[in-house]
């Protein structure tokens, strides 16, 4: 198969409707991913303000294959930088999170710096009984840690390795900010999380988060108890050049249609019932309605309203055939202890184990077996249409995977 990779990759003819299947196994695209876009002008999520509440917590985050550090500083502010010491390259922090009590220190050879990255100082740099050390001319203040540009928006915090990427907000744009405000509108904290390694490409689940299509013929859950149907009121949302993506539902609309039957549909079981029928019914939380709302910022980040279980995903690539699901459930600090409970029951229908993902946990495997061996093939992204534009009444679309490809295209130049 490595013959296949010879060649530059040229995009068919068809354009978005068609995905080469090398995109997801070529390293030599993995690794101009990692510049195009990871580096690129894009915007990549670091965390919560909540997780670095106090003056010298950080934490560490992947852009892609990039380790980061984001840090509160003595004034309060957040800072974002590359985790990899001026000196040698060893990583400044080795765990993922902490307080250091307002240093950062390397413990290969203890360079230490401050919780903007400015290096400070430097383990025997005037040398021991007068020989050895640094040459005279080093100057501390002429080296520091790799700083990213970092912004926040309703409690989340993003960071960009680029100059040109234009302020978060307007990388957002209005109707991907009104969602984010939707769900975020009053101070969050987590309250759970969950870790899972998938075995295929990241952009594998990056398309699935997207496909609105999948959700009422893969996910029995979902369809069988109602949380989600084809047949209720809904739509996807799309920035412009449908980078970003919104797919969202209202179950208080379902409708009774002849294509959600047992016979026809694997994914609907009319006799399956829940032991604890509580686990569906929540409060009504929004004024909207809306009881489904799957948001992604590209290039792989999430935002999850499923009833009243709200969530962060953040699809971590790990090399050209495997990726990390990393999730933050969250909670309301004002939360009741009933609304609490209530969030951390629900949050049983998501994660590795979820009743409504465990499928997709699975199925991007499947697809990276089932494409190996043929990466010249390609897929077939028709359903809807074949354009990017806002689908207003129908989630019955793939359009907000050619978006997605849209986006990949116009980073890649391919």
């Amino acid at each position: 198969m490595t013959g296949s990779f010879s060649q530059p990759l040229r995009w068919p003819d068809e354009g978005v409707s068609r995905v080469p299947y090398r995109v997801y196994m070529d390293p030599a695209i993995y690794d101009r991913e990692q510049t195009r876009i990871f580096r690129g002008p894009t915007w990549h999520f670091l965390g919560l303000e909540d997780e670095v509440p106090e003056v010298g917590d950080y934490k560490t985050v992947q852009i892609g294959d990039t380790s980061v550090i984001l840090t509160r500083d003595k004034y309060g502010e957040l800072n974002g930088m590359v985790n990899r010491c001026v000196h040698r390259g060893n990583l400044v922090c080795n765990k993922e999170r902490g307080n250091n009590g307002g240093h950062l220190t390397c413990v290969y050879h203890n360079w230490t710096y401050d919780l903007t990255g400015n290096l400070e100082s430097v383990a025997f740099a005037k040398g021991v009984g007068g020989r050895g050390g640094m040459p005279r001319d080093f100057d501390c203040a002429h080296h520091r840690l790799q700083p990213l540009r970092v912004e926040s928006i309703f409690g989340l915090v993003f960071a960009t390795f680029s100059d040109e990427a234009p302020a978060l907000g307007d990388y957002l744009g209005a109707e991907m900010r009104d969602n984010m405000e939707r769900v975020l509108d009053r101070k969050m904290r987590v309250i759970g999380g969950y870790r899972q390694y998938m075995p295929n490409n990241w952009k594998l689940y990056m398309e699935n988060v997207r496909d609105s299509y999948h959700a009422s013929l893969l996910h029995l859950f979902f369809v069988t108890f109602r949380i989600n149907r084809l047949s209720m009121d809904g739509g996807i949302k799309l920035s412009d050049r449908g980078w970003h993506h919104i797919s969202y539902s209202v179950a208080t609309t379902d409708r009774d249609e002849e294509q959600y039957d047992s016979t026809k549909l694997r994914a609907v079981e009319d006799d399956y019932r829940l032991v604890d029928p509580g686990l569906t019914e929540g409060w009504s939380e929004y004024p909207c309605g809306t009881t489904l709302a799957i948001q992604s910022i590209f290039p792989n980040f999430v935002l999850q309203q499923t009833m009243n279980s709200i969530a962060l995903r953040l699809c971590v690539p790990k090399g050209p055939e495997g990726c990390e699901l990393q999730w933050w459930i969250l909670g309301a600090v004002d939360d009741s202890d009933a609304e609490r409970c209530m969030r951390v029951r629900q949050s049983n229908l998501i994660g590795p184990a979820g009743l409504i993902s465990l499928e997709d946990g699975i199925i991007g495997g499947w697809i990276q077996r089932g494409t190996r061996g043929d990466p010249n093939e390609m897929s077939i992204v028709e359903m809807g249409g074949r354009d990017v534009a806002p689908s207003k009444n129908s989630r019955v679309t793939e359009v907000s995977v050619r978006g997605y490809w849209n986006g990949y295209r116009d980073l890649m130049g391919i």
